[in-house]
């Protein structure tokens, strides 16, 4: 009895496992069976809404063409106060030719954001390629940089060991590069681009003269219709986000605090510093005043992370990964200290940029099957990202952001729309948009940034 008994549990046991593995089994093939065929979007269409406040306003303002020079014009008495603006970028992309003509499309806008009935996306005409002359390298004179680049992250009342991270000019222009430098894992995102598109619009342009003014609501109804894509129709509910208002106070260490407004439906923020200190490496009055100067550059992450797409429209998946890696700071986070050791390497010059990250909407047509074994096909996707981003000095009396004052319509952005109409397009530097850019217009004579 003992063993029929033991043999009937042996048997019991084995017979339970099987049921259990092949219930597995089972579940994994219905699983397999179970996934969704899914095609498209045949068109895609990507809005990017900002708010700008402080220095980065009055650049903004200043027709696009300014630069940092105009801003700064206006900033001490050139363009007198000014108050936050907005910005609208707006780009579709399909993969069909455009039907019964030339390319058009037309973005329909609620009354709210005070742009008439509509706003015309201009496709870009094809870019001629003329054989240019070759340079004589005798008219041109090489001079390799001789500066420096002081990298510096994290906030905090003094610099952790082990930094700054010295960048010589003249040794990275020999292709001699510092080890585990280029450490971004943030790019540049663009859904929606010429390249990746068979056709393709977008505004501003110079086609249509109109901006978004101070007081452009977003919310409503939106239709997006054209000759090369399906037509879109949604609503969104987010408008612009609130300025960034950032004051800057001088410690007894020589650190700098910053504090900002805390904006409701920020996700996390990130700060960036550019700065120098004036003097070249073979000093004023040598006779060497084309040598490079150094530079300096500090962000507030935790993490050595320099990634441009931290200067950009970034989702609230992404800020969320983000701000767990204590690359970006949560959105509770109302202070910042820029580092004793930052603000004297930096002791000539600092210009602080911040971005606070926004929410995300996104639609698609037609609704996804609810049966995984009915095909999902995708006739047009859309989203909308959204960002508040600041500019200033730290530090200096009377400007604590710049931001506080009545809002005011953008100027015109003439200078940019008339720039022959070609769209945007990050220029790719090691993965890296912001230090990156920076880098590399340095070293081959041109601007900094990430080309947009």
């Amino acid at each position: 009895m003992i063993s029929d008994l033991g043999i009937s549990k042996r048997a019991l046991l084995a017979g339970g496992a099987l049921a259990v593995l092949g219930g597995g089994v089972v579940a994994t093939i219905g699983h397999l069976q179970a996934a969704q065929t899914v095609t498209g979007p045949v068109a895609r269409y990507d809005m990017r809404a900002g708010t700008t406040s402080g220095m980065a306003a009055m650049m903004n303002g200043a027709g696009g063409g300014g630069g940092f020079g105009a801003g700064m014009a206006m900033a001490f008495g050139g363009g007198g106060r000014g108050g936050p603006t907005h910005e609208l970028t707006l780009e579709l992309g399909s993969t069909l030719a455009p039907q019964g003509g030339g390319p058009k499309a037309d973005h329909f806008m609620p009354a709210g954001a005070r742009l008439g009935l509509s706003v015309p996306l201009k496709t870009p005409e094809p870019v001629k390629v003329t054989a240019s002359k070759p340079e004589n390298p005798g008219e041109r004179e090489f001079r390799r940089p001789r500066g420096r680049m002081l990298i510096f992250w994290g906030c905090g009342e003094h610099a952790p060991p082990g930094q700054p991270v010295v960048i010589d000019f003249a040794k990275m222009a020999a292709g001699q590069m510092p080890p585990g430098l280029w450490t971004s894992s943030v790019p540049l995102d663009r859904w929606v681009s010429l390249a990746s598109s068979r056709t393709y619009g977008h505004w501003p342009n110079s086609d249509d003269r109109k901006t978004v003014s101070s007081d452009s609501a977003l919310p409503g109804l939106h239709r997006v219709a054209g000759n090369y894509s399906p037509q879109m129709t949604f609503t969104l509910q987010h408008d612009f986000m609130a300025p960034l208002n950032v004051s800057s106070t001088i410690q007894p260490s020589g650190s700098i605090l910053m504090r900002w407004n805390l904006l409701p439906d920020a996700t996390g923020y990130y700060a960036s510093l550019m700065g120098g200190n004036g003097v070249g490496r073979g000093g004023s009055g040598g006779g060497d005043g084309g040598d490079m100067q150094d530079l300096v550059w500090w962000s507030s992450a935790t993490t050595r992370e320099f990634g441009g797409g931290l200067s950009d429209w970034l989702s609230p998946a992404t800020v969320a990964r983000l701000v767990a890696a204590r690359t970006v700071m949560a959105p509770q986070t109302a202070t910042c200290t820029i580092p004793a050791e930052v603000h004297a390497a930096a002791a000539s010059f600092m210009m602080t940029t911040m971005q606070g990250y926004g929410p995300e909407e996104r639609f698609s047509y037609p609704p996804r099957p609810a049966d995984p074994r009915v095909a999902w096909h995708i006739e047009w996707e859309a989203r909308i990202r959204h960002r508040s981003m600041t500019s200033f000095m730290p530090g200096m009396p009377g400007m604590p952001g710049m931001g506080e004052g009545q809002s005011r319509d953008q100027r015109s952005r003439d200078a940019r729309q008339n720039s022959g109409d070609q769209p945007c397009q990050p220029k790719k530097r090691h993965g890296l948009g912001g230090l990156g850019g920076m880098i590399g217009g340095v070293l081959t004579g041109g601007a900094s940034g990430d080309g947009c």
